[in-house]
């Protein structure tokens, strides 16, 4: 999934043979479930007809304040529409329409909207190679730049005019990348590792029997969603779950057993700025495990059971630098049962769940939270979705990041 999933991008066209790089541009942007819509000045149109963009974007293309077909339509409004826009992107950015830009010229709906827009704004230029090598281009250019937009770099090669040189508009998927990264760069956990593990761990009792809990996994996935939202390179380790995520930040592995958990979480503990252990991990396995199936004989069997390595306490002996987080499951003594596991496990932050909250817990889309800190500090929240139980996790490990 793509960091510009769910985002509003507002795509300007001018009027450069470029312009007909913008048909792929807007399939990219698509494809990566931003939602598109486009503005061309009218000489843009020379280059690329709106009816191909509209139908790429799934929205009227717009080039004008007033419909000319229809002179008793509503003018097109180009303050709501620079507001509706989470990014801007000016591609192909002519030297005529940069120089209008940098003077704040606001002769074509276009430019309207750029001086009614308060999102991050990017700009392609695209031209031949002595006018990008111009003095007035290079000033309009540092201008906008000064101004707090963001150039997406042209690069060289064979132009229009037989030349070969810089002034090419970046390809429609470097655009994208260039885009996808800068955003990144700028969230707040763009620089930072964080380990989560996720989902129940089986323990074996023969080839078709394990011993396992009813964890969903559903509050891990939620919580390597919120990080890679805001940035994070997540490693989400998780055991056997119906879960999914598709996300460019979030590496996904998958493992069955509590030593297959063990041994993923310490190769990348050293690796990370934060953990956050939320898997519901088998505490016994049993002692023996059968190479052929259990022929069912007798009303009972007995089982001989062994404790599972402790992962949450093996990191907590072996942390650094580490925010280092927990989850406790508790039906009785909650809060003290929470705190006691807190500082055994030299936790930084404990999450405590409790079975007695009807409508939170196993399997279900709720969750409700109390999260202690390490110097005792108590957060009560009431019942939520798991989705916003990640959010306020999250938000927490931030403050602490930056405290």
């Amino acid at each position: 999934m793509s960091i510009l999933k769910g985002k509003n991008l507002l795509l300007g066209v001018s009027g450069g043979i470029a312009a007909y790089k913008t048909a792929p541009l807007v399939r990219l942007f698509i494809k990566a479930d931003a939602n598109v819509k486009v503005i061309m000045t009218p000489a843009a149109k020379d280059f690329v007809t709106p009816l191909t963009l509209s139908t790429l974007s799934k929205n009227p293309v717009l080039s004008s304040f007033t419909n000319e077909d229809d002179e008793n339509d509503t003018w097109n409004n180009h303050v709501d529409l620079g507001l509706w826009a989470d990014f801007f992107l000016i591609a192909p950015a002519t030297a005529n329409t940069m120089s209008k830009m940098a003077a704040g010229n606001s002769d074509n709906f276009l430019l309207a909207t750029y001086l009614s827009a308060k999102c991050p704004i990017y700009f392609a230029p695209a031209m031949d190679l002595d006018m990008y090598k111009h003095q007035s281009t290079k000033d309009s250019i540092a201008t906008l730049q000064s101004f707090g937009n963001v150039m997406i770099p042209a690069t060289s090669g064979e132009l229009a005019s037989g030349l070969v040189g810089e002034g090419r508009m970046a390809e429609p998927e470097e655009i994208i990348s260039f885009i996808e990264n800068d955003v990144t760069t700028k969230l707040p956990l763009s620089k930072k590792r964080i380990l989560i593990t996720a989902g129940p761990t089986y323990e074996a009792i023969d080839p078709v029997r394990f011993i396992g809990n009813h964890s969903s996994g559903k509050m891990g996935f939620e919580i390597a969603k919120a990080a890679a939202k805001l940035g994070a390179q997540v490693i989400l380790i998780t055991g056997p779950t119906q879960q999914v995520v598709n996300h460019s930040l979030i590496h996904v592995i998958s493992v069955v057993s509590t030593q297959e958990m063990y041994d993923a979480s310490h190769k990348y503990f050293k690796t990370v700025d934060v953990a956050i252990l939320s898997a519901a991990v088998a505490d016994y396995k049993p002692k023996f495990v059968e190479d052929q199936k259990i022929k069912k004989k007798d009303t009972t069997l007995t089982l001989e059971l062994e404790k599972t390595k402790d992962i949450l306490a093996s990191l907590g002996k072996i942390k650094q630098k580490q925010l280092l987080v927990g989850f406790a499951l508790e039906t009785n003594n909650e809060l003290k049962n929470a705190k006691i596991k807190l500082k055994k496990k030299n936790l930084d932050l404990i999450v405590l769940n409790s079975l007695q909250d009807k409508g939170a817990g196993f399997g279900g889309e709720n969750n409700k939270v109390t999260i202690i800190n390490k110097d005792e500090t108590i957060s009560k929240y009431p019942l939520k979705t798991k989705k916003e139980v990640a959010k306020d996790l999250i938000s927490i490990i931030l403050e602490k990041i930056n405290a």
